[in-house]
């Protein structure tokens, strides 16, 4: 049965889904006591516990018996597998990042979009000793990622709209686009160019170039990004040395999903 919004959530569920959310937004932070979940959660600590005792029972939530914090436990490990699993673009895709990076030498990232952020899904990594660390498993704003401005770039106007205004763009480093209209610019390029860049606007010294991969219909499903630290990343070959490998094979993807090119 389809979710009705009028319909009242059932308030423990409704609770366990915040719970997961705390431990999804935190950037450095892996573990969390009872009252700072309690804070976080705007819950008695008793009502905390509870809570984490019936996850810790299904494997979601499990404790550190040293300093008696809680972490995720495996079960949601082997939930998200089962997702990532299902989703047969990834075992499709494998391959052809493996041959960018035999090409390239620089790690390699494919991604969906999903309301206004991005899902790194899996990563093909370069050998170098100096790389990036790897974002798989965490969800980043589109708007300040390669992969995500790609996929963006094929929204309308409305769905721009819908998903960013009236909300701010936060500013992680100096040269973060914060700005709608100047966003929107962007966007129009990368949709006339077929491609997006990422020049250390998420992180400092890391730059990024990304491509879409297109289903059946010619609609992004997802993008590879090509990933590196700055100094090997230079615009010149972002351009003229890896965007083509990368468009070669989100090609070979594409068309394996149904997209023919006009």
């Amino acid at each position: 049965m389809a979710y009705k919004p009028e319909v009242k959530p059932v308030q423990s569920v409704y609770h366990a889904l915040q719970l997961f959310e705390v431990f999804r937004n935190a950037e450095n932070k892996d573990e969390f006591g009872v009252t700072e979940l309690s804070k976080s959660l705007g819950l008695h600590k008793n009502n905390v516990f509870r809570l984490l005792a019936t996850l810790a029972s299904r494997g979601y939530i499990e404790q550190n018996l040293n300093t008696e914090n809680y972490r995720l436990g495996i079960g949601i490990f082997n939930l998200g597998q089962k997702f990532v699993n299902k989703l047969g673009i990834l075992k499709l895709s494998r391959p052809f990042m493996e041959k960018i990076v035999s090409e390239v030498n620089e790690s390699v990232y494919i991604g969906i979009l999903r309301e206004g952020n991005v899902i790194y899904l899996d990563i093909a990594e370069t050998q170098l000793p100096v790389r990036v660390i790897s974002r798989v498993g965490k969800d980043v704003p589109a708007y300040c990622t390669a992969i995500g401005k790609v996929q963006l770039a094929y929204s309308s106007e409305e769905e721009i709209n819908k998903i960013y205004m009236g909300a701010r763009l936060k500013r992680y480093t100096d040269l973060t686009v914060t700005s709608l209209p100047v966003l929107k610019k962007e966007l129009k390029q990368v949709a006339a160019e077929n491609y997006a860049f990422d020049n250390e606007e998420f992180e400092n010294r890391v730059r990024c170039i990304a491509v879409p991969i297109k289903d059946y219909l010619g609609v992004p499903v997802a993008a590879l990004s090509v990933t590196g630290p700055a100094c090997r990343m230079t615009q010149e070959r972002m351009e003229k040395e890896i965007l083509p490998v990368a468009r070669k094979y989100a090609r070979e993807i594409s068309k394996r999903l149904g997209f023919q090119e006009a």
